[in-house]
């Protein structure tokens, strides 16, 4: 039987004992904090800017309500990059997009007449204007967007089967490899079933094309008195 004296003893070593603590690691260094945990839901990158050639369109569209009461698409060729309003002005999404293969403004006359195999290189153009667009047929069966019908220029999803990587051109970040097509625009699936059909699909609308190599004034007149007002 353990003397009063011993236990007294026992208990006044244990308590004298330094308490335990974290490991510390041999040559004096300490343990790496633990890393923090990864949001769940990362922020959204911001939305890029738009040029300035199509803040200018924007705002004179806004302002003097061209669209007429219809929805509207700027096709910002220089940035490879679209921009959906709708009627009433307000920004709804933008999307990178594919364009003709050619720099350039005009479309060759007579293009609408051709088939595939008879446009030349540099025949392969996005013609630059404003342009009352409203959904069609087009070869295969195939309901398009179309944009300019007499040049065959239309607003579509990428084709089935293409050969020339159209996808990641689209989903690359350069801008440079977003000249692949005879003059169509291309543009996601997303941005085309979401938000340009279901807006576009009754009455059609307008698409602003910015140009290329033509004063930007050139292809919209009307920004000169817009410009002039402000």
């Amino acid at each position: 039987m353990t003397s009063v004296p011993l236990a007294l003893a026992a208990m006044a070593l244990a308590s004298a004992a330094p308490a335990k603590g974290p490991h510390v690691p041999a040559h004096g260094t300490q343990p790496k904090p633990a890393a923090e945990a990864a949001p769940e839901h990362a922020p959204a990158p911001p939305a890029p800017q738009r040029s300035p050639g199509a803040e200018r369109v924007a705002a004179w569209i806004a302002s003097s309500a061209d669209n007429q009461g219809l929805p509207y698409i700027i096709i910002d060729k220089p940035a490879a990059r679209a921009y959906l309003f709708n009627a009433k002005g307000k920004p709804l999404a933008d999307a990178p997009v594919l364009l003709g293969k050619m720099r350039g403004d005009e479309a060759t006359p007579g293009i609408g007449a051709k088939s595939l195999s008879e446009i030349g290189p540099a025949e392969k153009t996005t013609p630059a204007g404003r342009f009352l667009a409203k959904f069609g047929i087009a070869a295969g069966n195939q309901k398009v967007l179309w944009v300019d019908y007499a040049t065959s220029v239309a607003l579509h999803t990428i084709p089935v089967g293409n050969k020339e990587n159209r996808k990641a051109r689209l989903l690359s970040r350069s801008i440079e490899d977003n000249r692949i097509t005879f003059g169509c625009i291309n543009v996601p699936q997303a941005f085309y079933g979401k938000g340009v059909a279901p807006l576009f699909r009754k009455k059609g609308g307008y698409v602003y094309v910015l140009p290329d190599v033509k004063p930007i004034e050139d292809v919209f007149p009307r920004l000169r008195v817009h410009a002039a007002s402000q």
